[in-house]
């Protein structure tokens, strides 16, 4: 068995990920893997989850906290909008 990086736990089940930089990392959950590896909303601060919005080199959640952060560029981000 495998520990978690994150959390310790010594489980069966863990699973790697392996990273564009050649980093490999070792998790019991994909919570534990978000936790370590999910970029952090430059203006609310929770972890990005999903696709996000990224702005030059700078990450956000969501187009509205792109546009809050007065970041260059930053007020012309839309999150995607289905059409019909």
């Amino acid at each position: 068995m495998t520990n978690c990086e994150v959390c310790g736990n010594d489980y069966e089940k863990t699973f790697e990920i392996h990273t564009v930089d050649g980093a490999k990392h070792t998790f019991d959950s994909f919570e534990c893997a978000i936790h370590q590896l999910a970029p952090i909303c430059e203006h609310c601060g929770c972890r990005v989850v999903g696709h996000g919005i990224q702005v030059e080199d700078r990450f956000f959640c969501c187009a509205h906290c792109a546009r809050e952060s007065s970041v260059a560029g930053g007020d012309k981000a839309r999150d995607a909008v289905a059409t019909s």
